[in-house]
């Protein structure tokens, strides 16, 4: 059954972590998501030196590096972070000077991309157990936020966002990728490929999504939409900056 609750969900990945931990293979989709050459570890190119286990036990949809453009010295937040793959990979590209949070719902993922980051030696990283819609970071905190399809998971993504803008500097930026529906699909057509992608909460349609990043601030968002799934949902990165 597709859980729904927000224990539900937990549940869901803590076992898909443990799975991991026992060196058992792990998706969060049908099989035929990954052969669409966006889910999981495909999105990404240079993976050289980054643990196996961190690799195989990524879920994602996109790369949400490749817009978060991130520089030597920034202290980045991904959202949503189970196995470490994008904060080790963050990690490289802020540097020793830089720090990157990873935030993981799921005490069982925690602790499966702490193993990861010792296997790598990644020194400045930081795995924290918490909600995305209440982040214990201070605010103005962080330069970055990333995510890597988790939005999408939250029964509250206008808390999510203003979570987001709590915790950016002024000027701060989000690179994500996510699910998202065209404005128009109907939610019961969409709701098959939603389950085969992983969107157990529902896709936020692109306008909505649009409207909450605006009513909370941001400003310069980007909504590209990237692969279809059917039905009118898609992969899709989205990014922003916070005046």
């Amino acid at each position: 059954m597709t859980p729904r609750t927000q224990d539900e969900i937990v549940e869901r990945y803590s076992g898909l972590a443990r799975s991991a931990m026992r060196g058992e293979s792990i998706v969060d989709c049908e099989s035929d998501s990954f052969d669409e050459g966006c889910f999981g570890s495909n999105a990404y190119v240079d993976l050289v030196g980054i643990p196996a286990g961190a690799v195989g036990a990524s879920l994602g949809c996109g790369n949400p590096l490749d817009v978060a453009s991130l520089s030597p010295g920034e202290t980045v937040l991904d959202l949503g972070s189970g196995g470490g793959l994008d904060v080790l990979l963050s990690a490289r590209r802020v540097g020793p000077d830089g720090r990157v949070y990873g935030l993981d719902v799921s005490a069982d993922m925690v602790a499966l991309a702490r193993r990861h980051a010792e296997e790598s030696g990644a020194g400045n990283v930081e795995f924290l157990h918490g909600a995305i819609e209440d982040v214990p970071l201070p605010d103005a905190s962080v330069d970055v936020v990333i995510s890597n399809c988790v939005i999408n998971l939250s029964l509250d993504r206008a808390k999510v966002i203003r979570e987001i803008a709590r915790v950016l500097r002024p000027g701060g930026r989000i690179g994500i990728s996510d699910v998202v529906a065209e404005d128009m699909a109907p939610a019961e057509s969409r709701a098959e490929t939603e389950e085969r992608v992983g969107c157990v909460a529902g896709a936020l349609a692109v306008g909505t999504y649009r409207r909450l990043l605006g009513e909370t601030g941001f400003g310069g968002v980007r909504i590209e939409t990237t692969i279809a799934h059917g039905h009118g949902v898609h992969s899709a990165i989205i990014s922003a900056v916070l005046p």
